[in-house]
């Protein structure tokens, strides 16, 4: 069970992100003390110090065209940053490292039940986000607990895919990509980091945690919903070939069908807010 630990001081790396933002109003009104620290300040040897707590959620955007530049740069600042932020922390070691991750690891799997044990996935981002948890879990080395959190589509209007979405659907130009069968597994951001300072307060908590709603929707419905909460119709539906054309290789995380169910949250007790789609984007869009 989570253990509310009042008074810690937790740093934070991608702070000034989608989510690290909401994650530093929520920890500080917890009452922590949260420390941005930069990738680049690690050469710097007591940028831990005194963390009890540390959370890893820099790295390069994945929603762009993948350039090899691009690609690059991935995976640089997430297999290379997460290295050199464990280099870090082995001077000054927090209790718990709580680390990015992706359900990109999953790959595309159609119809399958995606719970934490499942087998990794082929593809750029599979094999991205392995590399990525490996380093993260070379903490455990020195005596530091990880978690690594395996974000889906974090569902907020200031950022993130909802964001994106939201213009095309208020002019009435929303509706199902290819095909909308595929299955996507979504999260409220208030949810995604709840569960990340419920990460932080459980100490039974270790490995890969699916950061994802308890019932992923397909496309479809994902489309048709928010479509209902702007009161707009959802009729234009986005062939593959568009994809492919607009965004090349990046098309694929827009269609991997990925049917991700959060077991080790459940099983460890955390309480998610916002179960179902409906009331999740009327919360995000109504207020």
């Amino acid at each position: 069970m989570s253990q509310k630990h009042k008074g810690m001081n937790i740093a934070i790396t991608g702070a000034s992100g989608f989510l690290g933002r909401r994650l530093t109003r929520k920890l500080q009104a917890s009452g922590h003390t949260v420390r941005a620290v930069s990738l680049r300040l690690l050469p710097t040897p007591d940028v831990f110090a005194g963390c009890d707590a540390v959370v890893n959620l820099a790295g390069e955007k994945v929603a762009q065209r993948w350039s090899p530049e691009v690609r690059a740069r991935i995976e640089s600042s997430r297999v290379e940053g997460t290295r050199d932020l464990v280099a870090a922390l082995r001077e000054h070691p927090p209790k718990v490292l709580v680390s990015g991750s992706a359900v990109g690891y999953y790959g595309s799997r159609g119809e399958e039940m995606l719970e934490e044990s499942a087998a990794p996935g082929i593809g750029f981002l599979a094999t991205v986000t392995r590399k990525w948890e490996r380093e993260a879990l070379a903490a455990e080395q020195f005596g530091v607990r990880v978690v690594l959190l395996r974000t889906g589509i974090a569902l907020g209007p200031e950022g993130g895919a909802l964001q994106r979405m939201l213009l095309p659907f208020r002019l009435g130009l929303g509706g199902p990509i290819a095909g909308g069968r595929h299955w996507m597994p979504w999260i409220h951001a208030d949810d995604a980091v709840s569960l990340i300072e419920f990460a932080i307060d459980t100490a039974s908590l270790s490995g890969p945690v699916n950061a994802v709603s308890p019932n992923p929707v397909r496309n479809s419905e994902f489309t048709q919903e928010l479509a209902r909460v702007l009161h707009r119709p959802a009729i234009f539906p986005i062939p593959a070939f568009a994809l492919d054309l607009l965004f090349g290789e990046m098309a694929e995380i827009l269609t991997d069908s990925q049917r991700v169910i959060p077991r080790a949250a459940l099983d460890a007790g955390f309480v998610f807010r916002f179960v179902e789609l409906r009331p999740a984007v009327a919360d995000l869009l109504l207020k």
